[in-house]
């Protein structure tokens, strides 16, 4: 039998965290379960309070809850890593956000794709469910359009909420496995699995096992998914200039926002007048000028602010 830990990492979403805990309690699964939840809020802790309380009314798995006082996401990663090597042997770890909650055979889906596909790191399905419903523009921007994908091998995940992982994509890498430097601006997970796939790791998608994402009405809004293009592009360029490419990619790239500055002008004039496709133009370009922002060496610290509670 598998032995799988669920890590999950939380800043002052104590409610969001108790929907995605007892979500978690009614997984059906044959799986050894446990749960390691890293709170990144050290002066309410209100998420290690909640896991205390849990604990004591007799939660289904092992609940274990640590505090990190250094404020970021990666950080709070890193924490929840080390505690899993350190202290658990269990052979695969899958990593949930405190915004999301598992449909019951989540767990048995992506260790049925796993042992199909033999992957080393899998993404699975990230279905939005809103507080009030997005604006026309909005609702096919990244971050609030559903996340969906093809069953089977894939080159690349791009972020770390909903993935199942081996230990060894962990052990295998040098400490630390989430770079601090993306403390509040996200790119981590990007940066993470960029050194993953330079060790040759195999990755998957597993469509069935698909988590519902909360989406508060702070960010089902065409502002916030401009925003967030922006700091995607900010974020990616970072990662790109940190694993130091060569002067063809480098080339390649900048070739890359040359054309989205040139040509998604006009698409804009030309996609204005059907309500679902003007958004990507605009994305696009908000893209183009993270990645620019970070030629230039500024960051932007998307997560900087809380959403939801």
């Amino acid at each position: 039998m598998v032995d799988v830990i669920v890590a999950i990492p939380s800043f002052r979403r104590p409610k969001w965290l108790e929907r995605l805990l007892l979500a978690l309690a009614e997984l059906e699964t044959n799986a050894n379960v446990s749960v390691l939840v890293a709170d990144n809020d050290s002066e309410k802790h209100e998420a290690f309070d909640l896991c205390v309380r849990l604990k004591a009314s007799g939660y289904r798995w092992p609940l274990t809850s640590i505090i990190v006082p250094e404020r970021g996401i990666a950080q709070a990663r890193n924490a929840l890593v080390n505690h899993v090597l350190a202290r658990s042997r269990a052979q695969f770890i899958a990593m949930l956000d405190d915004d999301e909650w598992p449909q019951p055979q989540w767990l048995n889906a992506f260790l049925n794709v796993q042992r199909e596909t033999n992957a080393d790191a899998l993404h699975g399905a990230v279905l939005r469910v809103f507080e009030h419903a997005p604006g026309t523009w909005a609702a096919r921007c990244e971050g609030i359009a559903d996340l969906r994908g093809t069953t089977g091998p894939i080159d690349m995940i791009e972020g770390t909420g909903n993935v199942l992982m081996r230990r060894t994509c962990f052990e295998d890498l040098a400490l630390p496995c989430f770079d601090p430097g993306f403390a509040l601006t996200g790119g981590e997970d990007r940066d993470f699995f960029t050194r993953l796939r330079a060790q040759g790791k195999r990755f998957a998608w597993a469509d069935a096992a698909a988590v519902h994402a909360f989406v508060p009405a702070s960010r089902a809004r065409f502002g916030w998914a401009l925003a967030r293009a922006y700091r995607v592009g900010n974020s990616d360029m970072r990662v790109f200039l940190k694993h130091g490419p060569r002067a063809i990619a480098r080339a390649r790239e900048l070739a890359k926002i040359a054309g989205a500055l040139l040509l998604f002008p006009p698409m804009l004039a030309i996609l204005g007048a059907i309500p679902n496709r003007r958004a990507m133009p605009l994305t696009k370009l908000c893209r183009a000028a993270g990645k620019i922002a970070a030629l230039f060496g500024s960051h932007y610290n998307e997560y900087a602010t809380t959403h939801g509670e």
